[in-house]
């Protein structure tokens, strides 16, 4: 599959157990998580994509992960959550491409995994708004960040997040947990 050439495209959306802003990003994950550890779910909604000859459009994929730690540090737990709607052969790309088995920005990721949990088809369902900044319309940005989705991520709060699978379990309502979107171009080169 690293032979594959692919590309996708779309919206990223990411919730994480850090207080806002996490300190993650901006760190190069060399900073301590604001509760120790890092629980996250990171959603992919690909609006155009292709994995060779698997089309990809239409299609979601999630990558939830959990850090004893600082994320650089490693030991990391993860497990992907593929669109119930992907055929056999999207779910086999789309965990590729998420994995980085299939090169791509998650590639760069794989030294830091202790534990690949697998892949299970799921619905996948989120709801999104921005923190407002001065121009109300528009959310607050970090720029110039290093993270695989993108280099500029727009500022939200999680309201509720619940992750229960591949030994993940993190429930949190108290919206004041760290979110972020951006959209996300990615290649296998």
């Amino acid at each position: 599959m690293a032979n594959v050439r692919w590309r996708i495209s779309g919206e990223y959306f990411e919730a994480c157990s850090c207080d806002s802003v996490c300190p993650c990003p901006t760190s190069g994950l060399a900073a301590r998580p604001t509760k120790g550890y890092c629980a996250a779910g990171l959603v992919f909604r690909v609006e155009h994509g292709q994995h060779g000859k698997t089309k990809l459009d239409g299609l979601s994929f999630a990558v939830l992960l959990r850090t004893p730690g600082p994320m650089a540090q490693g030991n990391w737990t993860v497990g992907l959550i593929l669109d119930e709607r992907a055929s056999a052969e999207q779910r086999e790309a789309l965990t590729a491409i998420a994995s980085g088995q299939s090169g791509g920005p998650m590639a760069a990721l794989g030294p830091l995994i202790s534990r690949f949990e697998g892949a299970e088809a799921k619905p996948i369902k989120l709801e999104m708004n921005g923190i407002a900044g001065a121009k109300q319309a528009e959310p607050i940005y970090l720029d110039n960040v290093g993270h695989p989705a993108a280099s500029r991520l727009a500022l939200a709060k999680a309201s509720r997040s619940h992750m229960h699978a591949f030994g993940i379990d993190w429930d949190d309502t108290s919206g004041r947990n760290n979110g972020h979107f951006a959209p996300f171009a990615w290649t296998s080169r």
